[in-house]
């Protein structure tokens, strides 16, 4: 898994046993956090660095920090339609069939969220959206 090598990494940084950075218990955690959809990789990520850094398990560096990926469909449907308002162009060419288009309006949703949406789940709206 990649966070393997982001303790390696993080341990050679700190010249450090990448045993005494982090328990295996809080690697096991933050796991379970991204298999749950909780956070993406890059969120865990930050987690790890806070958990490593000693500001709790990783449930509390996520509370802490907010990190926790948006799942409120209704915020990203508000982000989506903000994107499509700023990019008309964008809308037209998905109605085309010109998905690919999608990642200009991923990229503004990202953006909006601060990295903390899914981008899988932001494409299936962006489509949903433009079918409509």
């Amino acid at each position: 898994k990649w966070w393997t090598g982001e303790i390696t990494r993080l341990a050679n940084a700190q010249e450090k046993d990448a045993a005494a950075l982090i328990a295996p218990a809080s690697v096991a955690a933050l796991q379970q956090l991204v298999d749950a959809g909780t956070l993406t990789d890059k969120l865990a990520r930050q987690v790890l660095e806070g958990v490593i850094a000693g500001e709790g398990t990783p449930q509390e560096v996520v509370d802490a920090r907010g990190l926790a990926v948006v799942s409120d469909d209704g915020a990203l449907i508000a982000a989506i339609d903000a994107a499509f308002a700023a990019q008309p162009d964008v809308l037209e060419k998905i109605k085309d069939g010109k998905v690919q288009a999608a990642g200009a309006v991923i990229g503004a949703v990202m953006k909006a969220m601060k990295g903390q949406a899914d981008a899988a789940r932001v494409r299936e709206l962006i489509l949903e959206r433009a079918a409509q």
